[in-house]
């Protein structure tokens, strides 16, 4: 009987579909873009509105060419100019800041902001205990010199001028002091005006500090109440003359001439 060779049959193992090449890389990327948009957009929303804005306007003006608030991450920036057309976005940008203080809820009814005729005009006023000051002295209280630092960082980026002043109640010193309102006052507001060029403010910028002791009181028909003592700092409009161009607002007050004020003393 004639032997059979036996017969081998070759199987070829199957492949997993060949080469995929790299467009999974592709999705993974498009995954990876998509999530970190997605945790800068969830960190916006729980940063402060300030930051909003800054970022809101860098894509507004990638270049910092314009003069729209949030280009310049620094303060409000020095395209920022302070006219009266856009007074209520500089007020807005610095409620903003100053919102970020840790005792702000203490301090707001103590902080106001106008228009007026000079320029935006920011006042602190006291409270009976001293709110910025200790009482009838010219030491900062904490939160007094964090406000102060705060507006120094946000208006030292301006080209505007800014004038200081000082004000108090109307209780007398003893007729025997050699010091009395119109001192305080006036030390008051070179006081902050030390703390502000030391935080942000430059040399040129702060053009008058003035006291006037209580001859602008605040509440006249109360004028021993604690909001009569205040600091006063006034933002000046930027108006061009007819001849020269651009110059810093006028002021409509004179400086008052510093003299002794008689009565009991402060406490």
């Amino acid at each position: 009987m004639e032997n059979k060779r036996p017969a081998i049959i070759l199987k070829k193992a199957a492949g997993h579909g060949g080469h995929h090449g790299g467009a999974w890389k592709v999705a993974y990327a498009d995954f990876v873009t998509a999530m970190m948009a997605l945790f800068i957009v969830l960190w916006l929303m729980n940063s402060s509105k300030q930051v909003q804005e800054a970022v809101g306007g860098y894509f507004k003006d990638p270049t910092g060419t314009s003069k729209k608030v949030g280009s310049n991450m620094r303060g409000a920036g020095e395209n920022f100019t302070l006219t009266r057309d856009n007074m209520p976005k500089l007020k807005e940008q610095l409620q903003s800041a100053m919102q970020q203080m840790a005792d702000f809820e203490n301090l707001k009814n103590h902080i106001e902001m106008t228009v007026t005729s000079e320029g935006l005009r920011i006042e602190l006023s006291e409270s009976a205990s001293g709110t910025f000051f200790d009482t009838g002295s010219t030491k900062l209280k904490p939160d007094g010199e964090q406000l102060l630092v705060t507006l120094a960082q946000e208006l030292g980026g301006l080209p505007n001028k800014l004038s200081i002043e000082g004000h108090t109640d109307s209780q007398p010193y003893a007729p025997s002091a050699t010091y009395g309102n119109w001192e305080l006052s006036a030390d008051r507001a070179n006081t902050a005006r030390r703390v502000m060029q030391a935080s942000g403010i430059r040399t040129d910028q702060i053009t008058q500090v003035r006291g006037f002791a209580d001859q602008h009181l605040r509440k006249p028909e109360a004028p021993l109440d604690p909001a009569n003592r205040r600091i006063s700092l006034i933002v000046q409009y930027i108006v061009k003359n007819s001849g020269d161009g651009e110059g810093a607002g006028k002021d409509e007050k004179s400086p008052p001439v510093t003299k002794p004020s008689p009565g009991a003393p402060k406490t």
